[in-house]
């Protein structure tokens, strides 16, 4: 098997030892800082589904979309050591979704994490948009079956090694 090397401007993987095994990665000389990290997903409803929304949610037989798709986010980002192998565990100290009408057919969820630990946030960011995002998905299902959800990305995180900032012309 060939041993993961950089490639074009990328840096080394750094959840794969020197013998080319997966594994997580040693965390206990970095020093704690407070780190915060911000994902966003798009869920693409429809006009259909979109004009369900009544004030700030869409209410279902299942119940307000919006909200439980803010609990299930929330849940999932304190769980995501859980749901990615080599995640470490983090106590959040701060998990906070948002979701917002873009136009008629689609919303924006957006999830900002926040942690004073060795390590960064940006899985449980990441997660929590996209539990969120399926939770939108699930709600709504029955309404359409042409829900598209895309745009999950990384926007910034701060605190550790380096920060970054999703550059969005990009």
């Amino acid at each position: 098997m060939p041993r993961h090397t950089q490639d074009s401007g990328m840096s080394e993987l750094t959840h794969i030892d020197d013998n080319n095994l997966p594994g997580m990665v040693d965390v206990s000389q970095k020093n704690i800082t407070t780190r915060e990290a911000t994902a966003q997903s798009h869920v693409h409803l429809g006009e259909s589904i979109m004009q369900l929304l009544e004030g700030d949610d869409i209410q279902t037989k299942k119940g307000p979309v919006f909200q439980t798709a803010i609990i299930a986010g929330t849940m999932a980002a304190k769980r995501t050591s859980e749901w990615i192998p080599f995640c470490h565990p983090l106590p959040l100290e701060k998990c906070k979704i948002t979701i917002t009408p873009l136009n008629t057919t689609t919303v924006e969820i957006t999830c900002t994490c926040l942690t004073s630990a060795r390590t960064g946030v940006e899985m449980e960011a990441l997660t929590g948009a996209s539990a969120a995002a399926l939770t939108i998905y699930d709600m709504c299902k029955a309404a359409s079956k042409s829900i598209v959800i895309d745009q999950t990305k990384l926007l910034k995180k701060t605190g550790g090694k380096s920060d970054f900032q999703h550059n969005q012309s990009a």
